[in-house]
């Protein structure tokens, strides 16, 4: 199953129906990285996106559906941003290049660290039943990675003897524990580090049939 934050029931809203339900996640993800699931309750929520209960409940039922709401809403941007043009599939050194300078020289901000992988550190503590639909956003996620080196390799840009899945592995958690190291830090080092230091390994992988780097 494909996570994907239009799904059958958003799509049958109106556009203020859809505004709502999207203020509601997104303030709703503001509270879970603040509070934490647990404290992030109606009260809280109702105040801070500007709704009734009856609003609420009616978008959300209760606290399941709101987190894997949220889930979907925080996975749709991240997989629709490494989905864009912009690295065309991910199937040159380039394209991972630019992915890793878009987090270092952007000016992006690095203190909240990733938005999806503070969300995860704090469902797993749960015992919600949205951990298998968690897991497969990041599986989608490490995809679009293991996809564009498969492609690298059956080009012929990467070594022949890669593994595009445990690389792809190795790029997810280049991110995700720079981008912790660097919020715990106060400092962008860590994070340019670990993404410099995977997409040198990429480069180290490259042959001399790959002349477009």
């Amino acid at each position: 199953m494909e996570i994907n934050a239009q799904s059958e029931a958003p799509q049958k809203l109106t556009r203020r129906g859809r505004s709502t339900r999207t203020r509601i996640l997104r303030h709703a993800a503001d509270l879970i990285y603040t509070e934490g699931v647990h404290a992030t309750n109606n009260k809280l929520l109702r105040s801070a996106a500007g709704v009734s209960g009856s609003q609420l409940t009616h978008y959300f039922p209760n606290k399941e559906s709101l987190v894997l709401g949220v889930v979907e809403w925080q996975a749709s941007s991240i997989l629709e941003f490494h989905r864009s043009e912009r690295f065309a599939g991910f199937d040159t050194i380039d394209a991972f290049q630019d992915w890793a300078d878009f987090y270092i020289l952007s000016g992006r901000p690095f203190k909240d660290g990733c938005s999806l992988g503070a969300l995860a550190s704090e469902i797993v503590k749960t015992d919600l039943d949205v951990r298998d639909e968690l897991s497969q956003v990041f599986k989608e996620w490490a995809d679009i990675f293991r996809e564009g080196l498969e492609r690298m390799r059956c080009l012929g840009r990467i070594d022949a003897s890669a593994d595009p899945a445990r690389l792809a592995h190795m790029l997810m958690a280049a991110y995700q524990g720079g981008s912790l190291l660097a919020q715990i830090e106060d400092d962008i080092t860590p994070l340019r580090d670990s993404l410099y230091a995977a997409v040198d390994h990429l480069r180290s992988l490259t042959t001399r049939r790959d002349d477009t780097n």
